[in-house]
């Protein structure tokens, strides 16, 4: 999917994880997305308390969040970083 044509930009593209992961906070503050061209990804910067977490999403898993599907890779990502939070790891 190199040089196609993104219909979002790095704001809509945050609004619309927070609203299928309300739990995770807000955008600017708890959660940052970056575009990432050379990659050709999407960077998420995660952040709670002392925890942070950057994950790096696909085009087409960025895709299907802006179609309104789950982000099924950064959604198991937010769960490891609750778990880290709430101190459940191994």
């Amino acid at each position: 999917m190199q040089g196609a044509i993104i219909m979002y930009n790095a704001k809509q593209l945050c609004e619309k994880i927070t609203s299928l992961y309300p739990e995770i906070g807000s955008c600017g503050i708890d959660i940052d997305v970056l575009r990432d061209t050379s990659e050709d990804t999407w960077v998420v910067h995660l952040r709670k308390d002392s925890h942070s977490l950057k994950h790096f999403l696909e085009m087409k898993d960025a895709n299907k969040c802006m179609d309104g599907k789950q982000c099924v890779a950064l959604g198991l990502e937010i769960s490891q970083l609750k778990t880290h939070i709430e101190g459940k790891q191994f």
